[in-house]
């Protein structure tokens, strides 16, 4: 065959499925101004989405605007969503600038403690973070979605794990376990899919003071944390399916145990 020749075009078509685009979906990202939620937020802005994220510290709101509107279009508000009234600003606030929405990342969550070491005030503080605003932000995504919309929950693998030392969270997640289950039948007629993210031991701001930033560059360097990156591109396989393909659940951990 001379050099020149063009090569043999195999047909590849049935090597593939259908991946729908991200480009001009409405996105909203709860906790997306820090950590995972932020990571996501940057993906998906950078593939054409345009996002809507909230969190509770405006230097951290700002700095995750900064990057959103670096790669993409974004915008967002203070909220905590542990307060009722703020779960509907927030939502006000998103389908002012989105104008609808096809995409949920319910993210926002704090550390949580033992039990028996933990005040009443700060269990109920917890819990209405960790637990309730997951089912109160997700019920108000879903009344504004029509078909073709995705909801992520962004879970833990310490309902797996379920360690000591950390009760109050272990028992926030493993509902979230059970209610994303029960909400994906409850969904599925309706063309809406639910999925459930559990990360492994993740590097963010969550993780401090225990693990400081260069500690937790030596963990993600050797293998044993992940980033929150990786949880940012595990979202966007699991929103990038076929209407007919459920990505139900995903554990991402790290490949060597930490320390």
């Amino acid at each position: 065959m001379p050099d020149h020749a063009e090569p043999e075009v195999h047909d590849a078509s049935d090597a593939h499925t259908e991946e729908p685009a991200l480009k001009g979906r409405k996105v909203v990202v709860t906790g997306g101004t820090t950590g995972i939620g932020r990571a996501i937020a940057v993906l998906l802005a950078s593939e054409g989405a345009k996002v809507f994220v909230c969190g509770r510290t405006p230097a951290h709101l700002e700095d995750a605007l900064e990057r959103i509107r670096e790669v993409g279009e974004g915008d967002g508000i203070n909220v905590d969503l542990a307060k009722k009234e703020d779960v509907e600003k927030f939502y006000e606030a998103a389908n002012s600038y989105l104008g609808s929405l096809d995409i949920a990342v319910i993210n926002a969550a704090i550390p949580a403690d033992a039990l028996t070491e933990t005040s009443e005030d700060d269990t109920s503080y917890q819990i209405a973070v960790d637990f309730t605003s997951y089912l109160t932000t997700t019920q108000a995504a879903a009344k504004r979605m029509g078909k073709g919309g995705d909801i992520v929950l962004i879970g833990s693998m310490s309902a797996v794990s379920q360690k000591g030392g950390h009760s109050i969270y272990v028992a926030a997640k493993a509902g979230i376990q059970g209610f994303a289950k029960a909400l994906r039948e409850e969904l599925a007629e309706r063309d809406i899919k639910i999925g459930l993210i559990e990360p492994g031991f993740t590097g963010a701001d969550f993780q401090y003071p225990e693990f400081p930033p260069e500690k937790q560059r030596e963990l993600i360097n050797n293998d044993q944390m992940l980033r929150a990156e990786d949880i940012a591109v595990a979202t966007r396989f699991m929103i990038t399916q076929p209407r007919r393909t459920a990505v139900s659940l995903m554990r991402v951990e790290t490949r060597l145990e930490h320390p």
